[in-house]
């Protein structure tokens, strides 16, 4: 079962110091940067991970092809794909031993969140970190974190 208790998914957020945005955009109307720079005011180190735009920037970060190529130990992958896409994004995530998938709001993938809750990772699907984070008063990671 996804996390849907409010101490969980506070608890994911409060104890995450990387974040990888798969699915990041450079373009600044997009929702994967809104978040991705929201997280990153917050105090989270962001780490886009986008095939189509491999080796640009994003927002000061290098925009990496897969999560197997970061080479940082990554607390939560935040999946900004369609549903159906989420499951690879999962087993990218299950293999760099990345803590917790977080899919996006309207990201419902069923299959994929039992396949990475079976990894043992959490899971949070069909929310939004930046919705969350102020909703749970989620405190800000201070800069020598």
């Amino acid at each position: 079962m996804p996390l849907t208790r409010d101490e969980d998914i506070a608890e994911l957020l409060t104890n995450a110091r990387t974040i990888a945005v798969v699915g990041a955009s450079d373009r600044p109307n997009r929702p994967s940067y809104g978040v991705m720079k929201f997280l990153q005011d917050w105090g989270y180190r962001t780490i886009p991970v986008n095939p189509q735009i491999t080796g640009e920037h994003v927002l000061g970060e290098f925009v990496w092809r897969e999560l197997a190529q970061i080479g940082v130990p990554i607390d939560i992958v935040d999946i900004f794909r369609r549903p159906e896409m989420a499951a690879e994004a999962v087993e990218q995530a299950i293999f760099v031993g990345a803590k917790a998938v977080w899919m996006q709001i309207g990201v419902i993938n069923e299959e994929a969140a039992a396949r990475a809750e079976a990894a043992g990772l959490k899971v949070v699907m069909d929310r939004c970190p930046k919705i969350e984070i102020p909703r749970l008063r989620v405190p800000r990671i201070a800069a020598d974190a």
